[in-house]
């Protein structure tokens, strides 16, 4: 099998919901990811061989097959074609997996993968709730085979979020102490320009909005997201805008165009697991992975989990004993945002840009998905 390689990996900073990126056109957010990664990479935009895109509720501006569409918005050739992928909040994971795949198939030899969401425009579960008025309460409650298996209640990553942290006995106070690590990690990076070589501004915007100076204290006044519940908004991952982009190439385009490859795609896989635990897939995505590769969880140098919640992060970390010091070491999706399509993409290019840093070989990013998915994606640097 061939071997795909990582050119470069860019994101947009992250605005938060009404905030720096809330009025622009998904499809012009897009763009910029777009623009940003190959205006500083030295290959033509008409060797591309395909566009993927993560994007989640697609209707309005985030529909027409968005990943085509923000590619022409970025004033790229129309002979590149351009193709829109959904895995929920994994879907630009899913973007790069597909891309590294087509590659390693001998059927592409640069592809650009990366994802857009804009959550002020669009809010999150618009799509599923745009059946109401074609009489769909969801899109699932209805479906004989589902109402069989799984009954008529709620799926919903809330009460996902809720039942993991009864399940694994993670309480209000565990996951109120990783929301403050995240924030804290989050303003560090900021602070130390961590993040400066993975973004690309969007106008005079380039610098994350989410991280904000909290306390356990402030945490602990907060309302539950329902009676009885551990989840306040401040275990959540926060509702965000932005884009991210990555350029994949193979060994004979590396060699043809001049590129410098900065890691190698080790693996990649997907599982799932109870659809309305919903959350619990990267751990189980993440024993797959081990298991396929003959790695262990201590010969990963660094980690991005999505923070969906909190209880997602520390059930995984429980169940694969994985030192916290490696994982979301920049703070993650509590403190940085989660614009859902994007998400995927713009962990890859923190797991990427961090692990040059560090001097690390292995990198791992895992994400909790809509229907009780997870993709693992594990890199490892060139020249480790």
């Amino acid at each position: 099998m061939r071997e795909a390689y990582v050119i470069d990996a860019v994101r947009t900073p992250v605005g938060k919901r009404g905030g720096a990126l809330a009025g622009v056109h998904p499809a012009d957010l897009g763009a910029a990811a777009l623009r940003g990664l190959l205006g500083r990479n030295a290959i033509d935009p008409v060797q591309v061989d395909d566009v993927i895109v993560g994007c989640v509720d697609n209707i309005g501006p985030q529909a027409g097959n968005i990943g085509r569409t923000a590619w022409l918005t970025a004033g790229y050739p129309e002979e590149v074609p351009g193709v829109t992928v959904d895995r929920q909040c994994g879907s630009s994971q899913q973007a790069i997996n597909f891309g590294a795949q087509a590659i390693m198939s001998g059927t592409a030899e640069v592809i650009v993968a990366g994802g857009v969401q804009n959550m002020s425009a669009i809010p999150i579960s618009a799509a599923m709730l745009a059946g109401k008025e074609y009489g769909f309460e969801s899109p699932f409650v209805g479906a004989e085979g589902w109402d069989h298996r799984y009954g008529t209640g709620e799926v919903s990553q809330f009460n996902g979020a809720q039942l993991i942290a009864e399940k694994w006995d993670i309480s209000r106070e565990d996951m109120e102490h990783w929301a403050l690590r995240s924030h804290d990690r989050a303003r560090a990076a900021i602070a130390e320009g961590r993040f400066d070589r993975e973004i690309v501004p969007v106008g005079d915007f380039w610098i994350d909005q989410g991280p904000r100076e909290t306390s356990l204290a402030k945490m602990a006044a907060l309302q539950p997201l329902s009676e009885g519940s551990r989840l306040t908004a401040a275990v959540a991952s926060q509702i965000s805008d932005g884009a991210s982009a990555t350029l994949l190439a193979s060994e004979w385009a590396v060699q043809e165009y001049g590129l410098t490859p900065r890691a190698r795609i080790h693996h990649v896989s997907a599982r799932g697991a109870d659809p309305i635990y919903m959350l619990t897939a990267p751990i189980a995505a993440t024993r797959w992975a081990l298991e396929k590769t003959g790695l262990t969880i201590d010969d990963i140098d660094v980690i991005e989990i999505n923070e969906a919640f909190a209880s997602v992060v520390l059930a995984w970390l429980k169940e694969t004993g994985a030192d916290p010091d490696k994982v979301n070491v920049n703070g993650g999706a509590i403190a940085l945002g989660h614009p859902l399509g994007a998400t995927g993409a713009k962990l890859f290019a923190t797991l990427l840009h961090e692990l040059e840093r560090r001097g690390g070989r292995y990198g791992l990013l895992t994400i909790c998905e809509g229907g009780g998915t997870a993709n693992v994606t594990i890199i490892e640097r060139i020249g480790a």
